[in-house]
């Protein structure tokens, strides 16, 4: 582990997990943490869920998993060089998606609409609640029992309706921050921008794979692409042949994500420098985001995602798939709120236990929330009679 900074989270000065534990004795209560996400149910399901392109499309395209690998990493080597708390960054970037649905965005979407009645729906409080309650691996509590400073990390986002709920139930925890205007620690704002940074790469790289996006379109609309391709075939003019364009994608955007990692570090240092805090609370209170891009790297970074946005996600080719996977959810929801014995043996029982139609929609989005692509749509076939998702 590296030298920690005073405004580091120390895990010796965890603020706890729910349930108290004895400390483990070859391992920090983060690498105990890690440890437990990895060996979860909910991390290896994310193997077969959608990042952009459904699993069934291409066995080269990112996955749930392979994207939270790659936050990790660069999650890492940024903490490294701030001296921020490397376990603590990888157990948050490691669980962050664990609470997506099948079929990426547009199964989250589809998942809230049928869950508005009853709530809504959305993949960060969901991880959150895939590692508090749904996990079943320990005889004395539900979930993992994660430290307080994971459980932060993961709740990304939270609505001020579902912060109440959350701090009804656990009063000063993970939630309070929604409800004061606080920060979170340094290692979740780390997450926060590693995992904007990698999904952007890799997009790119997925988006050009699949031939939805070509580098010339790239070079020509997103400046920030344009730099490192032209900067690479400077420095390489024969990457400019056809049978050499992979090794050209993939050093630009290599250049690409090495010069926002370096941002990053070398404008949060300056940040940090000047806000002058020392230590954890006062991160927390400091009311601004410190882990951040630089102005003019933040306004580049920005044009990439609304390029990705108008050209790839809302790509005819995508659209049409994903409107076939929404379907997918919508059918699998209404037929569980009809039939709930058609779920798992656990969750039936849960649905059975249920005491209003609420509690009910939430056990099936639960079960929904969990399935892998290729389950849901085996599931879907099996309840319908149609393939609506060539596999």
């Amino acid at each position: 582990m590296n030298t920690l900074a005073s405004y580091a989270c120390n895990p010796l000065h965890s603020k706890g997990r729910l349930f108290a534990e004895p400390v483990a004795p070859t391992r920090s209560d983060f690498q105990r943490d890690r440890d437990r996400i990895v060996h979860s149910s909910a991390f290896r399901r994310l193997v077969y869920k959608t990042q952009v392109f459904v699993n069934h499309e291409g066995d080269l395209f990112r996955t749930r998993l392979t994207h939270s690998l790659e936050v990790a990493q660069l999650g890492r080597s940024i903490a490294c060089s701030l001296q921020l708390d490397e376990d603590l960054v990888e157990a948050i970037c490691l669980a962050h998606d664990l609470g997506h649905t099948p079929f990426g965005h547009a199964g989250q979407d589809a998942l809230n609409e049928c869950m508005r009645p009853y709530g809504g729906f959305e993949h960060n409080l969901q991880s959150l609640r895939v590692v508090d309650r749904l996990e079943e691996r320990y005889p004395s509590f539900d979930g993992l029992n994660l430290t307080f400073e994971t459980r932060e990390g993961i709740l990304k986002h939270c609505s001020s309706s579902n912060a109440q709920f959350l701090n009804a139930r656990e009063p000063g925890g993970v939630a309070q921050r929604f409800i004061d205007g606080s920060q979170p620690s340094l290692e979740a704002q780390l997450c926060n921008l590693a995992d904007a940074i990698a999904y952007n790469a890799h997009d790119v790289d997925d988006g050009v794979r699949s031939g939805v996006i070509s580098m010339i379109q790239l070079r020509d609309a997103v400046p920030l692409f344009a730099r490192y391709y032209e900067a690479t075939l400077s420095d390489w003019p024969q990457l400019a042949l056809a049978n050499s364009h992979r090794k050209l994608l993939y050093e630009s955007i290599r250049r690409m994500l090495s010069d926002q990692v370096y941002d990053v570090i070398n404008h949060s240092r300056e940040r940090l420098k000047s806000s002058k805090v020392h230590s954890v609370e006062e991160v927390r209170l400091h009311g601004k985001v410190l882990i951040g891009f630089s102005d003019a790297m933040k306004i580049e970074s920005l044009a990439l995602k609304q390029f990705l946005f108008k050209q790839l996600y809302r790509h005819p080719q995508v659209i049409q798939t994903m409107d076939s996977a929404q379907q997918v959810v919508r059918d699998l929801f209404a037929a569980y709120m009809v039939e709930p014995e058609r779920m798992k043996p656990r969750f039936v029982q849960r649905a059975q236990a249920a005491n209003t139609l609420n509690d009910r929609a939430r056990v099936v989005s639960d079960f929904i929330a969990g399935m892998t692509d290729r389950y849901a749509a085996g599931e879907h076939e099996r309840i319908t009679g149609l393939n609506v998702l060539s596999r």
